[in-house]
Order: C-alpha cells, then sequence, then structure tokens
C-alpha cells in the first residue's frame, strides 16, 4: 500500500504542491474552532461565536466557485496569493477589534471566508500536469481525500496548542500567517506558474452548465447532510454516556475509518464504470451509518463511528474523478469548487437539521438522519445514472489541453473506464 502513494509523492513536486496546500488550507480547517476559543477569551456568547462562524461558513461557500473560477481564467499564482493575504487580513482584523464592534467582526469574519483561497481545486486541477498517468492521478485524489480527514483532525489540535501556548488571539493570527506561508508555496512552484485552464465557452453558469455536475452536485449535499448530521447526534450521545471525551472518541473514528478507507481504496486500480462505483460506496456509506441508532455503550459506539467514516473518503475521491469528468471545458478549478462549497453547505443543513430532531427524539433518532440523507444520496445518483454515465462512453480518453503548461496535446483523463 505504502508503494503506492510514495510513488505518487517521489514525483516532482507534488510533496511540495500536497503539503503547502495543506498547510495553506490550516485556517479554513481551524477557523471554527479558533473563532469559538477566541469568543470565549473574549467573554463572548457561545451563540456570538456560532453566528460569526457561520458567517464565516457561508462566505467561504459562496467565495469557492467565484475564485475558481477566477482562477480558470487568470491562472493560480494572480489569485490564490491575493485571495490568501486578503482573507488572513480579515482574520486579523478580527483578532485586534474582537467584538467591541459587531459590524467590523462581522465584516472581517465576512472577508476572511470569502477570500479563502480555493486550494483544493486548484491541487485537483495540477494532479494530471504533475503525474501525468491516469492510474497515478486517480490514486492522488484518493491520498487528497485521506490528507483532508487528517487535516480536519490535526488542525484543531494545533488550535489548542496554540492557546495553551499563548493565546486565543496568537493562534488566529499564527495559523493565518502559516496559511499564507502553504498559499506561497504553492503559486511559486512552476507547475502552479504554467498551469493554464483550456479555452472556455463564455457562459454565466460556468461550470454549472453541465448537467452531470449537477447531478453530483446534489448527491454529495446529501453526503455532506449526514455528515454534519453525526456531529450534533455525537454531542447527544455523549452528554449521557461520559461527556466531551466520549464526543472526541466519536469524532476520532470517523476520522480514522475514513483515513483507512481512504488508504486502501487509493492503491487499487478500480476496473468498470467510476459512477457505478460511486453507487456502491454510498449505498455501502449508507448501510453503514444504520447501526449508530442502536447507540450502544462508548466503546462499541466508537468502533461503529469508525465503521461509518470507512467508506467516507472512497465517495469523495470517486467524486473527484466524476467531477473531473464532467466539468466542461476551462473550468475544472471552478468544478471542484463547487463540489467543496455543496459539500459545505450540506454539512451545515445537516448541523442545522440534525439539532431539532435530537431535542425531538433524542440521539437514537439524531443518528437516523445521516443514514436517511445517505439514502437520499443514493437515490439521486440512482435517477441520473444516465446523466452521469452521458460522459466517457464513446473514447476511451478525452484529449485537451487542459492543465498542460505547454499548451501540448494531452490525456486529460476524464473519459477513461477506469479510476
Amino acid at each position: 500500500m505504502a508503494a503506492g502513494y510514495l510513488e505518487i509523492l517521489r514525483a516532482r513536486h507534488a510533496t511540495r504542491l500536497l503539503v503547502g496546500t495543506l498547510i495553506g488550507r490550516l485556517p479554513n480547517a481551524t477557523a471554527a474552532i479558533a473563532v469559538v476559543l477566541f469568543i470565549r477569551a473574549e467573554g463572548g456568547t457561545y451563540s456570538l461565536a456560532g453566528v460569526l462562524a457561520a458567517v464565516y461558513g457561508v462566505a467561504n461557500a459562496v467565495g469557492q466557485p467565484l475564485l475558481g473560477r477566477l482562477v480558470d481564467l487568470y491562472g493560480q499564482p494572480r489569485v490564490q496569493l491575493p485571495a490568501a493575504l486578503v482573507s488572513a487580513l480579515g482574520m486579523s482584523v478580527f483578532a485586534f477589534a474582537g467584538t467591541q464592534t459587531p459590524s467590523l467582526a462581522y465584516a472581517s469574519m465576512a472577508v476572511a471566508g470569502l477570500f479563502t483561497p480555493p486550494l483544493e481545486g486548484g491541487l485537483r486541477a495540477l494532479w494530471p500536469s504533475v503525474l501525468r498517468r491516469e492510474d497515478q492521478v486517480h490514486t492522488a485524489y484518493a491520498m487528497d481525500a485521506v490528507a483532508q480527514e487528517v487535516m480536519f483532525t490535526v488542525g484543531p489540535l494545533l488550535v489548542t496548542l496554540c492557546v495553551s501556548l499563548w493565546s486565543a488571539q496568537a493562534a488566529l493570527l499564527v495559523l493565518n500567517a502559516i496559511g499564507v506561508l502553504g498559499a506561497l508555496s504553492v503559486v511559486v512552484s512552476p507547475p502552479s506558474r504554467a498551469w493554464r485552464s483550456a479555452p472556455r465557452e463564455a457562459h454565466w453558469l460556468g461550470a454549472l452548465r453541465s448537467s452531470g455536475l449537477l447531478a453530483l452536485l446534489a448527491a454529495f449535499l446529501f453526503v455532506g447532510i449526514a455528515l454534519g448530521s453525526i456531529t450534533v447526534a455525537a454531542v447527544s450521545y455523549a452528554d449521557g454516556h461520559g461527556g466531551d471525551a466520549v464526543y472526541g472518541w466519536l469524532m476520532a473514528g470517523i476520522g480514522l475509518g475514513a483515513l483507512v478507507g481512504g488508504a486502501v481504496y487509493g492503491v487499487r486500480q478500480w476496473s468498470g464504470a467510476p459512477e457505478r462505483r460511486l453507487r456502491v460506496l454510498v449505498a455501502l456509506l449508507a448501510v453503514c451509518y444504520l447501526p449508530l441508532t442502536l447507540v450502544p455503550g462508548p466503546v462499541a459506539m466508537t468502533a461503529l463511528t469508525t465503521l461509518a467514516g470507512v467508506f467516507l473518503a472512497p465517495c469523495i475521491a470517486c467524486a473527484f474523478v466524476l467531477v473531473d469528468r464532467h466539468a466542461p471545458r476551462g473550468t475544472v478549478t471552478e468544478a471542484f469548487s463547487w463540489l467543496v462549497t455543496t459539500f459545505t453547505v450540506g454539512a451545515s443543513v445537516g448541523t442545522g437539521l440534525a439539532g431539532p430532531v435530537v431535542e425531538w427524539g433524542g440521539a437514537v433518532w439524531g443518528f437516523a438522519v445521516p443514514g436517511a440523507a445517505g439514502a437520499a444520496a443514493l437515490v439521486v445518483l440512482l435517477a441520473t445514472g444516465r446523466v452521469l454515465a452521458a460522459t466517457g462512453d464513446s473514447a476511451v480518453v478525452a484529449v485537451s489541453p487542459e492543465n498542460d503548461p505547454n499548451r501540448a496535446v494531452e490525456p486529460r483523463f476524464s473519459s477513461g473506464d477506469r479510476a
């Protein structure tokens, strides 16, 4: 298993791009907990912290596809680095001004979220030009999905470390400064500077004019709802079974499951159409959510959350392949950014939906929400099967200069039968 990933990391520029992207995403991965800890240190309420975090999240969801479109139009360095600087500036204003002027706090958080650079979409757009081989690109997608789980596990730990060593204000400033350095490392790399999107047809919908992409986004809205609802249901469960420590173990279990599942999925070369495989993966994801409604003791529940996370990263990795296939010519970064936005919005909806459900029926019904959401995602994929299979049936590889820095004819890896 390790050999497959080491082959990717040994490719020229691959490690730098992956690590730089992960570091550049630190501010986004830690924003929610960093804001809560900062507001608490300032003497504010959890309600205020929640609203400010929500402002950041909504602005981030709006900004990702918009900035992704600008990246496709003008290249990565001219968009990613300025966006990272403006985002860090917005968070710095918030850190120094605090909440004494509410309007300034809301505005600074909105700026920080809106200008978060679309490094995730940018990295996925770069993989084909860095790795060249289709099987390596698909392995890199899986590695990328696994890296997300690592980042969202390590990020909160870094926040608490900074707070314990310095202060909540310092945590905001330091992590955003590190994020700028990560973005800088990516955009000054030769692949990022040389990358150019393929010529695109002028259309106000951009990537959203692809019916296949819309079908995929609709399905992953429900996958996001499933993941968001678990976090709320887990809090309710932990309140009756040991408190915060149990909640931490449940969340760690989901992350561990996704890490293992993604790692195993990425080293195997899968035959058959990726849209059919995605349906199977989403079905397994939904089925693995169902045992959570048994709400056994903490040890068994941690094992069940680990099982529930196993198919998450494989679903995301397979979705990356389909996004690349269905993205209209010249919109690859924007298309990947839409997936990020849809997943984020879904998680927020799931959090809001699970709250009333838990208050009404307790943790048991709260854990029924992710199972229902997973089933809804599967229904969407089944209903749109022909749309998702519309590309890739007539050719093994689509020829396009997309992602080719030399503008030469190069496979885009967007319509093969293997993923």
